[in-house]
């Protein structure tokens, strides 16, 4: 390519890097100012347009740095796109919470004759206008961030990047032209992609996962969930809301990593709210019928038998993984950790690399929360050009579920808290209540439950918390 014929004619004797860039007949575009001088094209390069990688480049910006986003999403297989914002904004969080609240919505419609409200019962939900609604919402934010970053004077590029060496990114275009740009300091804020189960016969020729759901224009119908993530369980719930016919396959326990006592219970009032469950089974297969339907087998783990299911829609929701693979992290000297390919860096954000961070859902050992990643952004974007100190505080982060019955926490699960501290140094209060809003409509309220649970240890303070 013509980009790595000019990487190589730029490394001087011995094969050291003469940072610059230029422009060439081929079509590649960069800087060759100040090439002498070993400039760079930026103070900052930020790659990847979601939250924290906006909010670190904002930042940047803002304390007088030039600064550069890059991003490019690339297509789902079965072809769904979006715009700048990344996961949250396009396929995750947004999206995910105006869904829910619709679904929530149609359960005080049900609630509503008990306070007075005369409105005529069934009331049927039109998944086209809601779509159509939330979609052009979340286009109304791409364009935002867009505006935003102008009026930073942040220059974005839409290029899917790669590394060509430690200060330098290659970036190429949906029409294949290539362009080189540089950087004192590199921030990586790729997030991270929905997992499909390739060993699966048809699971990608027919699935899909969250990058698609929120994006049909019609009703994905009778629907197998696949998993018993948050992903996997919020996206149940409001499908179940919405009137739908909608059955969660998992093939151990729900929300792994939360506590169990609590994710049972919102297991639970799912199933008492219409969601089916297939516990202890794992799909092996996925046909597309001549009818359109999906045909999915699959075998109970308990007893070893083979099953067969109809459905219109297969979601997986069995996972993620980092968006590292065509990166190029080795042409950087960026290690990764070889299980989760996620980015290894310290306290600082720093990766092997010292000028090169990565933030959010790419870093290893980082939760996968949009509010912490937009604040370690802001807080590296600080300490490189605003002279601060303060790094990232991931302890105790709380965060939500919104499942039907959406679940809150902070802290350590009760198991977690064993394991740490062991049993006879925790004690666990609890308490089942009702919420006021139930009380009218008579709803049934025996999920409703708090938990806390402060680590007393033999001697001295408490040093630690769970709390769900």
């Amino acid at each position: 390519m013509a980009v790595m014929a000019m990487a190589a004619a730029l490394r001087g004797p011995g094969g050291r890097f003469r940072w610059r860039t230029q422009a060439t007949a081929g079509g590649v575009r960069g800087s060759a100012r100040g090439a002498a001088a070993g400039r760079q094209d930026y103070n900052l390069l930020v790659i990847g347009g979601g939250s924290g990688g906006l909010a670190c480049a904002k930042e940047a910006a803002q304390l007088g740095m030039k600064v550069a986003v890059v991003d490019y999403v690339e297509p789902s297989p079965r072809g769904t796109r979006w715009g700048l914002g990344g996961t949250c904004v396009n396929v995750g969080c947004i999206p995910k919470k105006l869904i829910h609240q619709a679904a929530l919505l149609g359960g005080m419609i049900r609630d509503a004759p008990h306070y007075g409200w005369d409105v005529a019962q069934p009331v049927l939900h039109d998944w086209r206008k809601m779509a159509e609604a939330v979609q052009n919402y979340v286009k109304s934010l791409n364009w935002g961030h867009r505006v935003q970053l102008q009026d930073r004077k942040v220059k974005y590029f839409n290029i899917k990047a790669s590394f060509v060496n430690e200060h330098t990114i290659c970036g190429v275009t949906k029409g294949g032209k290539e362009t080189l740009l540089s950087a004192e300091h590199i921030v990586i804020a790729t997030g991270g992609r929905p997992r499909y189960p390739t060993h699966i016969e048809g699971a990608l020729e027919y699935g899909i996962t969250s990058d698609d759901i929120f994006w049909l224009k019609e009703s994905p119908g009778k629907t197998l969930v696949v998993g018993a993530s948050y992903v996997a369980l919020e996206c149940a719930g409001f499908l179940t809301g919405l009137g739908l016919d909608t059955t969660v396959m998992m093939r151990s326990i729900p929300l792994r990593g939360f506590d169990q006592q609590m994710s049972s219970l919102v297991t639970a009032y799912m199933a008492s709210q219409g969601t089916r469950f297939l516990k202890h089974c794992t799909p092996s297969r996925v046909q597309k019928l001549p009818d359109g339907q999906l045909q999915v087998t699959w075998e109970d783990l308990t007893s070893g038998k083979e099953n067969m299911g109809t459905f219109s829609t297969v979601l997986w929701a069995i996972g993620r993984i980092p968006e590292t693979r065509s990166l190029n992290l080795e042409n950087a000297g960026i290690n990764t950790n070889p299980n989760s390919q996620k980015i290894l860096v310290d306290a600082q954000e720093a990766t092997s690399v010292p000028h090169i961070y990565a933030i959010g859902d790419v870093a290893e050992g980082r939760p996968e929360l949009t509010p912490t990643a937009i604040m370690a952004g802001k807080l590296l974007a600080r300490r490189l050009y605003g002279q601060s100190l303060d790094v990232m505080d991931y302890s105790n982060v709380p965060t939500t579920v919104f499942t039907p019955l959406e679940y809150g926490c902070v802290g350590l699960s009760e198991e977690e808290a064993m394991a740490r501290h062991g049993e006879e140094h925790v004690e666990v209060y609890h308490a089942y209540y009702k919420p006021l809003e139930f009380t009218v409509a008579e709803r049934d309220a025996s999920q409703c439950y708090i938990k806390a649970g402060p680590c007393v240890q033999p001697r001295g303070p408490v040093s630690s918390q769970a709390g769900s």
